[in-house]
């Protein structure tokens, strides 16, 4: 097992800077530029200075490297200075975003609770309520709860989140008046009222993205447990007399949960990257929407760094995810 994470990891160092040449080279290639929002009066030799403040007037391959030595030296430097109170990183030039002209870390680390605490409950309640789906549903094939569970699940993963949740919000906060339907990020909890009242503008949008991921995670369990309900360990687990939560709970889970740790672990870095689409409906202020802005804005830097942490969590998660199918199956020898 060392072995395989060993091989795996040096396989993964090289394909994260290929991802991040390829995302840096596609920014380049794009029909864009910062000062395309300039005033038309200022003059050009303005607009040349602000090029040159930007980096503009530099190459590509040195703005790259300048990138890469800032992403992965002197940001976690200053990562370092911010917990311990050193000064590695004083004189070091971070990267800024086009836009604001704050370093792009702090701006992620400002957006990066909302999109946790919305994002990230409703994918772990997604992914509670699936668990439970996905077993009942094998285990009572074509019953009157596999058909309703069936039926919910594909409406969920076949109805798009933006749909459902316009349709929440004209039901529960145009209908009924119960839940705001703009989610307010400036609201601090520090008292029962306010709690209350966090809870109600968590509601829609978390149940979005929770009735999404139960969609998906307990169709693929469906599926492994009734393949594995099949074969023939399970007679004989049930012929030596285990009893019915044993063989299903112990043995048939555990085998049945190769598949779907992909489908969980791949989905993971969808929590910090943020549910674009949900969070744009219900007004959520996470990273979602800050993509999105500085898309609209042509603001590269923070576009080049929020794309590449997702593409790099996406590498880590599914390195992760094999890791766990030998502790979930004695059968995978990876050595």
């Amino acid at each position: 097992m060392f072995n395989y994470i060993l091989r795996r990891l040096l396989i993964a160092a090289p394909t994260v800077l290929l991802i991040s040449l390829v995302i840096f080279m596609l920014l380049e290639l794009a029909p864009n530029d910062p000062m395309a929002n300039v005033p038309l009066t200022i003059p050009p030799e303005v607009k040349a200075k602000m090029r040159e403040a930007l980096g503009l007037d530099q190459p590509s391959w040195v703005r790259y490297l300048l990138w890469l030595k800032q992403f992965f030296w002197v940001e976690p430097l200053n990562l370092v200075d911010h917990w311990f109170g050193t000064a590695y990183a004083a004189d070091q030039q971070r990267i800024l975003s086009w836009q604001t002209r704050s370093p792009v870390s702090e701006l992620i680390l400002q957006r990066l609770p909302q999109t946790l605490w919305v994002v990230g409950m409703g994918y772990l309640i997604g992914i509670s309520l699936a668990l439970p789906i996905g077993i009942l549903s094998a285990y009572k094939q074509y019953s009157w709860f596999d058909q309703l569970g069936t039926f919910v699940s594909m409406v969920g993963f076949s109805v798009p989140t933006f749909f459902t949740g316009v349709l929440l919000i004209v039901v529960f906060s145009v209908q009924l008046n119960w839940l705001p339907s703009i989610y307010d990020t400036t609201l601090v909890v520090n008292s029962w009222p306010a709690f209350v009242a966090q809870l109600k503008q968590m509601a829609m949008p978390v149940a979005v993205i929770a009735m999404f991921n139960a969609a998906q995670v307990s169709r693929y369990l469906r599926a492994a447990m009734l393949d594995n309900l099949s074969n023939d360990y399970v007679r004989t687990a049930r012929a030596k007399g285990m009893g019915e939560q044993v063989v299903v709970l112990v043995h048939v889970l555990r085998n049945s949960l190769i598949p779907v740790v992909t489908v969980i672990a791949l989905g993971v870095p969808s929590i910090f990257a943020g549910a674009i689409i949900t969070e744009q409906v219900f007004k959520v202020n996470g990273l979602g929407q800050l993509l999105i802005n500085a898309i609209q804005s042509n603001d590269l830097p923070l576009v080049q760094t929020l794309t590449f942490i997702f593409a790099t969590l996406i590498v880590t998660f599914n390195l992760i995810a094999d890791v766990l199918y030998g502790l979930l199956d004695p059968r995978i020898r990876y050595d």
